[in-house]
């Protein structure tokens, strides 16, 4: 949902806009972490009718602007002037407006990441952690700059996920939609042609006639089931209980739980790495890690980690708690903590995890082929031997 407010900044002016969230008491916390009081709040009702799509701020759009922002910067160019630039050169619309206003709000005094923070569909909140810590280490540029790599590094791993899963998915799809039409539209001719033969049909084909008939003359009702099912399921999910179970049953998957658990464990090393780096103290770095985590369950455990900091213990054994992390990783952090170079360390976790997610997605992709080959075959050639048995038949009736 999509909440309209007026707030006051720490300096008492009145500011507008609009803020994502789930109800109204989320929509307020996110408004209060950007250290503004909430004067005024409502939700905004979706209008009626055809409405284009708006665009939105890519990652890719924030990579270009981190770098050449960086560059700017270095080169001892004003922020204000580096953004005025940039505004200019921008070719996304909806980024085009975001950099208008971050440059009116960083020159009505309000600070780089402060000012970000108030567009949380355009820098999310390690973004604007990591800003901060570079305002005030003075290292700005070459924060900007280790940002678009993490940037570059996050969509690449990504990208390899998801090209693991559109094959599978591709195929999967177009095998039920042959499986779906022969049964729908060729089943039936073939009903009719048996029906003439005054013969009793095989087993096989009276079986896949009969699941012919069940879905042609329940159709609407199966079609209806299963919206409301998928409707149904699509709302518990969207509840803290239905995100909980759905995390936590997908890192237990036989084939992609493994593939997942490697990808949390790249984000999480890559992520917490970059922010110690980058001067971030690591009981804010943890509390940006837990929730851009994307798994509850992975959360929970660096949650806990953070609760040990707090009571003098360590990172490395709530995570070891968990069951999620390996014991390879849990050593690798422990020896980080002791020597004092746990962001390095993070960093080589973080670069062996994307050489594992890469071997474990074509290894997944070079299994599930086959496999999908097979099943699909195995369908479709079930139906059309059982259409063609009673023809079998029919021959050796003749002869």
């Amino acid at each position: 949902m999509q909440f309209a407010y007026k707030a006051k900044d720490s300096k008492g002016k009145l500011l507008e806009g609009t803020v994502e969230a789930d109800d109204q008491r989320a929509a307020i916390n996110k408004i209060k972490a950007q250290r503004m009081s909430v004067v005024e709040i409502k939700e905004e009702k979706k209008k009626s009718g055809f409405k284009f799509v708006k665009p939105k701020v890519q990652t890719k759009d924030i990579v270009i602007f981190s770098r050449q922002l960086s560059t700017l910067v270095s080169a001892g160019v004003p922020i204000v002037q580096g953004l005025n630039i940039l505004e200019t050169q921008a070719e996304n619309p909806a980024f085009k407006s975001v950099l208008t206003v971050l440059k009116t709000d960083i020159e009505s005094g309000l600070s780089i990441a402060d000012a970000m923070g108030k567009h949380p569909t355009a820098f999310t909140e390690l973004y604007v952690s990591m800003i901060r810590a570079g305002e005030v280490g003075g290292i700005l540029d070459i924060i900007l700059e280790r940002l678009s790599g993490f940037l570059e590094s996050a969509e690449a791993l990504k990208a390899k996920v998801k090209a693991a899963l559109m094959y599978p998915a591709i195929v999967s799809l177009a095998a039920g939609g042959i499986t779906i039409f022969l049964i729908a539209f060729v089943i039936p001719i073939f009903k009719d042609i048996f029906g003439g033969f005054g013969q009793e049909l095989p087993l096989p084909t009276r079986v896949i006639i009969g699941f012919s008939d069940f879905l042609r003359n329940n159709a609407i009702v199966l079609i209806l089931g299963s919206g409301g099912a998928f409707y149904g399921v699509k709302k518990f999910l969207k509840t803290d209980k239905g995100i909980e179970k759905f995390d936590e049953w997908s890192l237990k998957l036989p084939v992609f739980g493994l593939l997942l658990k490697k990808v949390a464990i790249a984000k999480f090393s890559r992520t917490l790495g970059t922010l110690i780096k980058s001067g971030v103290p690591i009981l804010q770095g943890l509390e940006t890690v837990a929730k851009t985590a994307g798994n509850r369950v992975i959360e929970h455990a660096i949650d806990s980690s953070r609760d040990s900091i707090k009571e003098g213990g360590s990172i490395s054994e709530p995570l070891k708690k968990s069951g999620i992390f390996p014991p390879m990783v849990i050593q690798m952090i422990g020896v980080g903590e002791e020597t004092g170079g746990l962001d390095n360390m993070l960093e080589k976790i973080a670069d062996f995890y994307d050489q594992e997610v890469d071997t474990a997605v074509k290894g997944l992709t070079s299994m599930l082929e086959p496999i999908i080959m097979i099943i699909m075959g195995f369908v479709i050639g079930t139906i059309v031997i059982a259409m063609f048995m009673p023809m079998f038949a029919l021959g050796d009736m003749a002869g």
